[in-house]
């Protein structure tokens, strides 16, 4: 059996009580999100796309590991997710070990 991790589990939470958008379109109709969690394959053009919503929303992005998004949440082909509960998205961070690599500064502005 698989087991999932604690990041992954409070992922499935964010999707099961609807507090999440995916896709870059869904994600900017938004007025806030308090993370942004990015597939490890997604192309570097949706990575600058994200980093705007990332600026506009004033939150952290977070790129997944060893895993697609699409197997964290069931939904196929998911490159980009916004969580839109402020404490989810805190638990999903403090989680995050090695599931998650945070996107830092100096990678966006470069």
């Amino acid at each position: 059996m698989n087991s999932k991790s604690k990041a992954e589990t409070f992922i499935g939470f964010s999707v099961r009580s609807g507090k999440y958008k995916i896709g870059m379109n869904a994600a900017a109709t938004l007025k806030k999100a308090y993370l942004i969690l990015l597939c490890k394959s997604i192309s570097e053009n949706s990575l600058k796309d994200a980093i705007k919503l990332a600026k506009r929303f004033n939150c952290k992005i977070f790129k997944t590991v060893n895993k697609d998004l699409a197997d964290m949440t069931f939904r196929p082909n998911s490159k980009i997710m916004a969580i839109t509960d402020k404490t989810l998205a805190k638990s999903i961070t403090d989680n995050s070990d090695n599931d998650l690599i945070e996107v830092n500064q100096e990678y966006l502005n470069g």
